[in-house]
């Protein structure tokens, strides 16, 4: 495998995304978040991506034609319909819009609507910490966990971000996480590589605890923590309340999994949180204070600060190239019309 220039890994994948039927703009944003992920070594979120949101473009999964658009104001919160395209162009409207009213109103929270898969949450949250705000984010995503002490998927695996900016042109803390046990990727290479998984990490199709990969990716994820608490299943009921029923989107068990081709439009949601620090303890004594913490943190060697391994990769990735698997390149060259 050789590597690809940064750009051209995202001129690539905006073309494929354009033949497939996404407008110059949804396409674009979308080449752009997916290559981001991939520099970061997060793959799974990355230009493997590019054929799936493909096929949801041509199925009538996700409308390329969309145009986002803030549909609702209210003091100092907004609601942005993403028109069931697909979700960077409208997270990148949502939070350009907060940006604008937490400068002035010191708080902004964002709801999006008719959705689809938002990718890496915490990228989203980049232009906040630019503009020396804090920011949270929270998606749902289609069933993949049931709720506590239940058996059948509800609730996705509804991922929570966060993001600090810190001063003097220092890397922001980068927190991403989603509430399963474990990534369903890792299921699905234990499946492939027949291997048992460790219980605790899904149920079969029975709702039973189960080591079978394969039965555990006809079942359900299991949500972190629930060998031991409820914790994180509850975790994912607030997720799913505050991008459901507070901002309008669909609930997961309402939309069709990712990984089919055919199914409904999903709908589902994004929510953004961004605070002004200055409005609250004021920017100098934000930023002092955070760097208290990170100094402390740092006394015990081995501590890595959030977000610090990709933030490093993703430059490695910008200054010498990314590695693209042959397969997944045949791919994007196929859909964008190019021979190999």
């Amino acid at each position: 495998m050789s590597a690809m220039r940064y750009e051209d890994c995202v001129q690539l994948a905006t073309t494929a995304l354009q033949a497939s039927g996404a407008n110059p703009h949804m396409a674009r944003a979308t080449a752009e978040a997916l290559v981001l992920a991939e520099a970061q070594g997060l793959g799974s979120h990355g230009l493997a991506r590019v054929p799936q949101y493909a096929t949801h473009l041509r199925n009538g999964r996700a409308n390329g034609q969309a145009k986002a658009q803030v549909v609702r104001r209210k003091g100092a919160a907004l609601s942005v319909d993403a028109g069931q395209g697909l979700a960077f162009p409208a997270c990148a409207l949502a939070v350009q819009e907060a940006i604008a009213v937490a400068r002035t109103q010191g708080v902004c929270v964002v709801g999006v609507m008719n959705s689809h898969h938002a990718g890496v949450m915490v990228d989203h949250l980049r232009p906040a910490a630019q503009a020396g705000m804090v920011g949270l984010a929270l998606a749902n995503s289609p069933a993949a966990m049931p709720a506590a002490g239940g058996r059948h998927p509800i609730f996705g695996t509804n991922p929570i971000a966060a993001i600090f900016p810190r001063g003097h042109g220092q890397d922001p803390l980068m927190i991403d996480l989603s509430l399963s046990e474990v990534a369903r990727g890792k299921l699905m290479v234990a499946a492939k590589e027949g291997r048992p998984i460790p219980l605790g990490w899904a149920l079969d199709a029975q709702g039973e605890p189960t080591t079978d990969a394969q039965a555990g990716l006809s079942g359900s994820m299991l949500a972190i923590g629930a060998a031991s608490s409820s914790k994180g299943a509850m975790l994912a009921l607030v997720v799913e309340l505050l991008v459901t029923a507070v901002i309008g989107a669909q609930f997961g068990f309402e939309a069709s999994s990712f990984f089919v081709d055919e199914g409904n439009a999903p709908r589902i949601g994004q929510f953004f949180l961004l605070i002004d620090p200055a409005a609250m303890t004021g920017d100098a004594s934000y930023f002092d204070r955070v760097e208290v913490l990170v100094t402390e943190m740092l006394r015990d060697e081995g501590v890595r600060l959030a977000g610090a391994r990709r933030l490093a990769l993703e430059r490695k990735a910008r200054a010498e190239g990314l590695t693209v698997a042959p397969a997944t390149l045949a791919q994007l060259q196929a859909l964008a019309g190019l021979g190999a």
